[in-house]
């Protein structure tokens, strides 16, 4: 083994043990979860003894709680009942329910003034798969709101009605720079139509024209006499179903919660299976993130004990129905005074550079392989600012993914003529190693033979692992790139040749049956990038004749891996399929260009001259290699 050699696979070694240590979790990191195991059993633990006593008192009283039919049914012949019920707040559970629309440059809101919340929330400059327009969530089953105690009763405001400004009109649009204010408030009130303007919950929304951000006010004004004097906080409660707005949905990129610790990492619940968290300590932000569009509630402050949970309905609530997701946090509130909870709500796409421009870790939510930081730095840093510069030009997406993939094979050229170059030398030596097999023919003479291989290496200047060195080079891009197509909204609803959406696959026809590990489907690309990386695998076998032959088993699983990818990526982003089978391409062209190149006549000379130099000193790591191999021989 020569000093090359040495310092390919001490390279190999520093990567996998750094990348092991980068990933493993600090101390501080043990400690907090500790911590985190101790609050959740301590939260449990009062939260348990709190729901006793309410239930104890709720079980002195009379039943609180009615469906919202009741609710709707009640008039004022009953308000006794109500007053019963609701107490201070029976006056806002009649009413008429009325629909306000909002909407800037970007989104179009529907406020009810039934819960005083958003019901629903459209992107202006989207569409559907099927050319519909993009809706968040379904408004028949999403729910936004306050629940808290009120004299031994429980108030949840999603079901009392709420007086709208007097600015707001049944449709309003601000525009550009411009910005717009107005409120939803739930006011009490101790006798039948008395309204005490001096004690509400209000709702505060202010939309300014161009950004899919918004400010979200919670104020709480004189309400010391309607909510329970033993409480520190009220609960807020946010659930949504999602709406499918894609055609495939990507298993790296699923739809789930995404949630932001107070000046600490981004983390997300499991994007496959039902999955559910307690949150004992301080979160900035909670976001219902589908693969390219995100609805996120952000604090100006910080959220505190609560828990999120995302799962799929048995029941779902239509036939576009996607996820279910929960949110639900205690808000501290402060009885004595005004009590103002300042948040923001943003809906809109997961685009990269429109979520980092709000610099609160919202582009975490791209999965661009954040897990590993060298592929979340070759996309942050190279890939998406080269992406979108090329597609500022106005270019076809599939122009602009050829022009990336030209760029980055240009970049890794020198690379690849390493590796080239490394088996050119290893075609040279072939015969002389055929010789040195046939004089050690013989199982027990492997050792022999390996020595007597690793000498004529070293006599003849050349490095078996010179080409594995190079080609680990290139394989965080490959990887990063797997990550970004699927990823990037930029490719959605984007036509390229046959392929109609360039984020999706491309099928060019549909099968009457579904194949395991391959679907229903055949997608071009994919084809093209099987049967491209079959050709590739075959000459690069042939490059590398003399070193697959020691390695027998490594040739079928070069054959085999084409066969795999060719199910994974049926399924999967056309736009990937399409960057691999250019890669591939352009790597052929790479080939015969290094083939009149290098010639191996000349190189075959060189080897010859390196074998009469004086040979080198061996180094001490060298030596005791070489004692180590006698002593196992003895």
């Amino acid at each position: 083994m020569n000093k090359n050699s040495i310092i390919g696979f001490i390279l190999i070694a520093g990567i996998m043990i750094g990348y092991t240590y980068w990933m493993a979790p600090s101390e501080e990191q043990l400690a907090r979860q500790q911590y985190v195991a101790d609050s959740i059993a301590q939260v449990n633990k009062q939260r348990a003894e709190e729901v006793a006593r309410q239930t104890k008192v709720l079980d002195e009283a009379q039943e609180i709680e009615t469906t919202i039919e009741e609710v709707n049914t009640v008039t004022s012949d009953n308000y006794a009942d109500l007053k019963n019920k609701y107490d201070l707040f029976a006056n806002a559970a009649i009413g008429d329910e009325q629909i306000y629309v909002i909407e800037n440059d970007l989104i179009k809101l529907e406020i009810s003034n039934k819960g005083g919340a958003i019901k629903t929330v459209e992107l202006k400059e989207y569409q559907t798969y099927d050319s519909l327009p993009v809706i968040l969530f379904n408004p028949e089953t999403s729910k936004f709101g306050l629940s808290f105690f009120s004299n031994n009763r429980i108030i949840n405001t999603e079901n009392f009605f709420f007086t709208p400004s007097d600015n707001l009109s049944i449709h309003t649009t601000v525009h550009k720079d411009n910005s717009l204010t107005f409120s939803m408030r739930l006011f009490t009130g101790s006798e039948e139509g008395v309204v005490n303007t001096n004690s509400y919950i209000e709702y505060l929304y202010t939309l300014s024209g161009n950004n899919y951000m918004f400010d979200f006010t919670i104020n709480m004004v004189g309400m010391d006499g309607a909510i329970s004097s033993n409480s520190s906080y009220v609960d807020l409660n946010w659930y949504a179903d999602l709406r499918q707005q894609e055609k495939t949905q990507d298993q790296f990129n699923g739809s789930t919660i995404y949630y932001k610790f107070y000046q600490d990492e981004v983390d997300y619940l499991s994007e496959t299976d039902n999955d559910e968290e307690q949150i004992t300590t301080k979160l900035k932000w909670v976001s219902f993130k589908q693969r390219f569009f995100s609805s996120t509630l952000v604090a100006k402050n910080s959220f505190e004990n609560g828990k999120i949970e995302v799962f799929e309905n048995e029941n779902p609530s239509s036939d576009r129905y996607l996820k279910s997701m929960v949110a639900d946090f205690e808000l501290p509130i402060n009885l004595k005074g005004t009590t103002s909870i300042p948040l923001s709500f943003y809906f809109g796409p997961n685009k990269f550079y429109t979520l980092q421009a709000y610099d609160l870790g919202l582009e975490r939510q791209i999965p661009i392989g954040w897990g590993f930081f060298l592929l979340a730095w070759i996309n942050e840093y190279i890939v998406i600012p080269t992406f979108d510069w090329l597609g500022g030009y106005g270019w076809n997406y599939g122009i602009v993914i050829l022009v990336l993939t030209i760029m980055l094979k240009t970049l890794l050229f020198p690379i690849a003529y390493k590796t080239y170059y490394s088996s050119a030398k290893m075609r040279v030596l072939k015969p002389e190693i055929d010789e040195l097999s046939k004089k050690f023919p013989k199982k027990e003479d492997a050792m022999k033979k390996q020595q007597a291989v690793m000498s004529l290496y070293k006599k003849a200047g050349a490095n078996p692992a010179a080409g594995c060195v190079p080609m680990l080079l290139q394989m965080p891009i490959l990887f990063a790139m797997f990550r970004f197509f699927p990823a990037s909204i930029e490719l959605r609803q984007q036509p390229f040749l046959w392929a109609h959406d360039l984020s999706s696959y491309d099928s060019i026809a549909s099968l009457p049956f579904n194949i395991p590990f391959y679907g229903d489907h055949v997608s071009l690309f994919t084809l093209l990038m099987t049967v491209s990386t079959i050709m590739y695998t075959y000459m690069n076998n042939q490059m590398m004749a003399g070193q697959t032959q020691q390695m027998p088993g490594m040739k079928t699983m070069m054959y085999m891996m084409p066969i795999m990818f060719l199910g994974i990526f049926n399924g999967y982003a056309s736009g990937l399929s399409y960057y691999y089978f250019l890669a591939n391409i352009i790597t052929f062209g790479q080939m015969f260009v290094f083939r009149y190149a290098i010639n191996e006549d000349k190189l075959r000379a060189k080897i010859e001259a390196n074998k009469k130099k004086p040979a080198k000193k061996k180094s001490a790591f060298q030596k005791r290699l070489e004692e180590a191999a006698k002593q196992k021989r003895k």
